[in-house]
Order: C-alpha cells, then structure tokens, then sequence
C-alpha cells in the first residue's frame, strides 16, 4: 500500500495541474471572447450637435434652424464649430464610412480595429430642393487632418491616393478594407437636446438624442 499512495498522489497532482490549466484556458478564452465581443460592438463619439436658433422666415413663413457642430478628433478634443442653418428640421449629415474586416477589429488593431470615418456634408431635403452645406471636398485634405503649415506635395500626394483606394473597391481590399459606403443618417432637430454622431466600430454611424440638463434651460452660457 505504501507503494500505492505515492502514484496515487503523482495521479492526483497530475489531475489537479490538468484542471488548473484547463481553467486557466478557459478563463483565458473567456476573456479573449468578451474582448471580442466588447470589439466588435464598440462605439465611439464622433461630433455632437445642437439647435442654437429657431426663427419664423419673414418672406417664406419658413421656420428656419440653425445647428451647431462639432466634430472630435481621435483624443476626443473638439474641433472648430460649425454653424449651419436650414429652413427645416429634418437634418443629415453625408458621410464616407469605411469598415475594415472583423480580424482587425477583434484584435483590436490600433489603426484597423474600428471603422473610419469622413464627414462630407450637411443637408436637408425639402420638396423642391436639398439645401447643402459641404464639410469635406473629395479628393481634398479634410479639416482636422491638415499638418500645421502650408500642404506639401506629399502630404497632397498621401490624400489623393486615400481618396483613390476608400473609392476603389478594389484598390480597398488589399488594406483590409471590408466596405466603403456613402452613408446620411439623419433626425428630426428640435431645441433643448443634444445629438451625438457615434460610429460602432465593426459598423456605421448612428445619430443618438438626449434632453438637455434642465439647468441649461433658459440660460446663454459665455465659455
């Protein structure tokens, strides 16, 4: 028996350490199914807007709206406003959106693991016409991607072949583009909320609406 005991243990020891590691990997993948999980239905905010005047057209009888917006860079620090105004209120905003294929987004790829993005313009349609405001020229450098300083050749020559391959289907999928659409969503645009642009990182953008803090109601505030 004492010869017993001692292989007993070793198979127990063995067992044990099997178990161990078989929980340890299955904690492991656990986590690595939740970060993908957590990946792959992501968003970020983009641009945020907001009704800063509402008015009767004296000519028109037109009620007309004017919006505030901005857009965030990739540190989440606001870029310069922009104020446009429709004669409604049913706004879209046109946006290139480029989605990568879903191995860079679960793995979390810092330049591939959430779509991208371009702004290129605000518009309103009416029974007669759309009224366009533009954000982004194609085939130019957007705002908020400039380096400092006059454009070098370079820096033109690096945009225009951008604009070529997000286009370019073809051209697209050697970077590991999935698709690149032309996207306008869009809301009704009443006072007194905020509107938030957010993109989902294996999808496009969405436009999301919430009331103002109450303490706001009423007030000018001077930053």
């Amino acid at each position: 028996m004492k010869f017993i005991k001692p292989a007993l243990v070793v198979i127990l020891t063995i067992l044990v350490a099997l178990a161990a590691n078989y929980a340890f990997r299955h904690f492991r993948q656990e986590r690595l199914l939740q970060q993908v999980i957590q990946r792959l239905t992501a968003e970020s905010r983009v641009a945020e807007a907001l009704v800063t005047e509402t008015k009767k057209d004296a000519q028109t009888g037109q009620t007309l709206t004017t919006i505030k917006f901005v857009e965030y860079d990739t540190d989440q620090k606001p870029l310069p406003p922009r104020y446009f105004t429709f004669s409604g209120n049913i706004i879209q905003f046109q946006s290139l959106v480029i989605r990568f294929d879903d191995y860079y987004v679960k793995q979390g790829d810092p330049l591939q693991g959430k779509s991208a993005y371009l702004f290129l313009k605000a518009f309103a349609l009416n029974d007669q016409d759309a009224e366009v405001f533009e954000i982004t020229k194609v085939n130019e450098i957007p705002t908020g991607y400039a380096v400092d300083g006059p454009a070098s050749e370079f820096e033109e020559q690096l945009w225009r072949r951008f604009w070529n391959y997000a286009l370019d289907t073809e051209n697209a999928h050697t970077l590991g583009v999935k698709n690149a659409q032309i996207e306008a969503p869009g809301t009704r645009f009443i006072p007194g909320m905020l509107y938030t642009l957010k993109i989902e990182h294996d999808g496009g953008l969405r436009i999301d609406a919430r009331p103002l803090p109450q303490i706001l109601k009423g007030e000018r505030i001077e930053f």
